[in-house]
């Protein structure tokens, strides 16, 4: 409830978004050496560079978001998975893309024993987009992006919405009107996949 409560002392207002992030455990999807930060609002560091988003950013890019019931979402940047699992209580189908295959890998790994099954994770340049699963009611991009890539704008439904981070803040797309939902620090979205060193 703690957890709960801050997000609103954060402002976070939407009440669907609230109810999927209290009944996912967010330290089921934190590194294991660090379960115990997982309560706190705190970006905590994955492979790569990645992290996983701290827990007020994912409150906020989610209500901008908005999803509704009946819609398919695709992520950008499926990190350690816990947005995914949120997302799945929230829309039919969640679609997510990561470049690294390890992270992929992670992220099945937790969603397994919690039982989701409308989430389906591919290895992929996320700047790209899935076209299999396209058109999508809702995209959601967890990086800095200078401009919403052409090739996912391309794959949203007439009327779909993106939620991203422009310039430092998060920005809510519906039908090319921009709106501006305050700032945000997300790492910028690095295109093409990973290549192990």
């Amino acid at each position: 409830m703690r957890f709960i409560l801050e997000l609103r002392q954060e402002g976070i207002t939407h009440a669907r978004v609230l109810s999927a992030m209290e009944r996912t455990p967010r330290p089921h999807y934190a590194p294991p050496h660090m379960e115990g930060l997982a309560m706190d609002d705190i970006a905590l560091p994955l492979p790569h560079g990645e992290a996983m988003t701290k827990a007020s950013t994912v409150a906020r890019m989610l209500a901008a978001l908005d999803p509704q019931p009946n819609d398919i979402v695709l992520e950008v940047g499926t990190g350690s998975g816990y947005q995914s699992a949120v997302l799945s209580l929230l829309a039919r189908k969640v679609v997510t893309l990561d470049r690294w295959g390890d992270i992929v890998a992670d992220a099945r790994a937790h969603w397994g024993p919690a039982r989701i099954m409308n989430i389906f994770a591919h290895v992929a340049d996320g700047a790209q987009g899935w076209t299999a699963d396209a058109p999508y009611d809702r995209i959601i991009i967890n990086a800095e992006v200078e401009d919403i890539p052409a090739a996912l704008l391309e794959q949203l439904k007439p009327g779909g919405i993106v939620a991203a981070a422009l310039a430092g803040r998060i920005v809510r797309v519906k039908d090319g009107a921009r709106t501006d939902l305050g700032p945000v620090q997300l790492p910028p979205l690095a295109e093409g996949l990973g290549q192990a060193n």
